[in-house]
């Protein structure tokens, strides 16, 4: 009986898990399956707080309905019918103390329609024409790898990065535009700059046409009505004992055809193949005697916090006709974004209530996370009373932090990681890596992660067998 030990109960490590015990009884394979998770709850970032009628996610709340990973494991497990679309309205980026409202026709930030552009208040005069200069100038020369703030900033000029693009993509990440490596997170810029000599030009010719009867607008974006620990909790039952909670790997150690790894209750599991779905800090203690590891314990972090604030729809003046805003970096406000949560997601929300999600930290502001509590709302209520009148204090908040936990993808992010796995198909066969430090952050990412490491882990022993 082979044995297949996966580290990590976080949404990559559960999506893994899943898939190796679907291929063990889909074809009646002797494998055994073990998942451990360090914590005493699986999961990861993803939790779900249910309080007085409010759903509130303290982590992902959504993902892009065009990556498909999450919508085919969420049908699996039978919840098709809870996936949720958010609802459309205007998005607005606040600089220096004004909202404005994103132009219409943009991409991730890159005008695509010449004349709300043109229109819109964000921008100068001279900041639009240096942003329309990326008509015109040429394309860049190849290179491996580039920061994105640099590529963005050579395209565009300055002021279309920092009001618009740069709130947009950095917050993604929770990174720093001008550190995050383009090649590791929007690779289809540089290849529309390259081919097209314009990165709008690109942008015209590669996205489909609007039919000119146009259909209502359908938000681009999947929740789940029961929020994501509903996943969760249905991944965890499914596997049923396969899950040990409240345990860590401390150590793994390569035998001849095999591994033992060495687990804080202080058992040793005899593992033919593994998959490390936990963050990548955990590896060098993991891997210890492999100095090849540092390429992954040397991988920045940063820290980031959230807010949720739910209040009587009275104590809100302001009337809120969209569904958030994200900050531009040079306005004087600590929070980064915030979502008017009952707008964009109707369903977390009892009728006559208000929620909002605000979010601070990341890389300019790492140490936000170190306030407490009443701190931290303080901060957020402070910022939000300069743009809009709440005259009442929040029914209740829930906070959640994340320290040291947002990998950062820095320039040369893919050649680092290539180097690593090309190390552990030669040294270290069975071992595979999954997870958001190394090929995407959002859900359906790791969820994908998680989903080939289990098919390289099913092909390996296979392969063995045979053999």
């Amino acid at each position: 009986m082979k044995r297949i030990l996966v580290v990590g109960g976080g949404i990559a490590g559960l999506a893994a898990a899943y898939y190796v015990q679907e291929a063990i009884e889909r074809d009646a394979l002797p494998y055994q399956l073990r998942l451990v998770e360090a914590e005493n709850r699986l999961g990861g970032k993803i939790a779900t707080v249910y309080r007085d009628g409010f759903t509130i996610e303290r982590g992902p709340d959504s993902f892009l309905a065009r990556k498909t990973a999450a919508v085919k494991l969420i049908e699996k497990v039978g919840l098709k019918d809870s996936l949720v679309r958010n609802a459309t309205g205007q998005a607005y980026i606040l600089v220096k103390r004004k909202l404005h409202k994103i132009p219409e026709g943009s991409f991730m930030g890159i005008p695509t329609e010449v004349r709300p552009f043109l229109f819109s208040s964000l921008f100068s005069v001279k900041g639009k024409l240096r942003a329309g200069l990326d008509y015109i100038l040429p394309k860049g020369k190849p290179v491996a790898d580039q920061s994105l703030g640099h590529f963005f900033r050579r395209r565009f000029g300055d002021e279309l990065v920092e009001h618009l693009i740069e709130p947009l993509l950095s917050g993604i990440y929770s990174g720093d535009i001008d550190e995050m490596s383009l090649m590791a997170t929007f690779p289809n810029f540089y290849h529309l700059e390259q081919t097209y000599g314009s990165i709008i030009k690109g942008l015209k010719k590669s996205m489909p046409k609007r039919p000119i009867k146009e259909k209502p607008k359908q938000g681009m974006f999947f929740a789940l009505r029961g929020g994501f620990q509903s996943l969760i909790d249905e991944l965890e039952k499914r596997l049923g004992d396969v899950v040990t909670k409240g345990v860590a790997v401390d150590h793994i150690e390569k035998k001849d055809a095999h591994y033992h790894a060495l687990l804080s209750d202080g058992t040793v599991y005899r593992a033919d193949a593994v998959i490390v779905a936990s963050p990548h800090q955990s590896l060098k203690k993991m891997f210890s005697q492999y100095d090849r590891f540092d390429i992954v314990a040397e991988m920045p972090n940063t820290s980031v916090a959230n807010v949720a604030l739910a209040f009587d729809a009275k104590h809100i003046k302001h009337k809120m006709d969209g569904t958030g805003f994200v900050v531009s970096r040079n306005s004087d406000f600590r929070i980064t974004a915030t979502t008017w949560t009952e707008k964009k997601w109707p369903h977390t929300t009892p009728g006559g209530k208000v929620l909002l999600r605000s979010y601070v930290g990341g890389p300019h502001d790492p140490h936000a996370v170190d306030l407490s509590d009443d701190e931290l709302v303080n901060v957020v209520l402070s910022d939000l009373r300069k743009i809009t009148t709440i005259d009442g204090e929040p029914e209740f908040f829930v906070v959640t932090r994340f320290k040291n936990a947002m990998p950062q993808y820095v320039v040369g992010h893919n050649e680092r990681i290539k180097e690593l796995n090309d190390f552990i198909e030669s040294e270290l066969p069975g071992v595979t890596l999954a997870g958001s430090s190394y090929t995407g952050v959002g859900v359906p990412d790791c969820i994908e992660s998680g989903e080939k490491a289990a098919a390289q882990t099913i092909e390996y022993l296979n392969a063995n067998e045979k053999n």
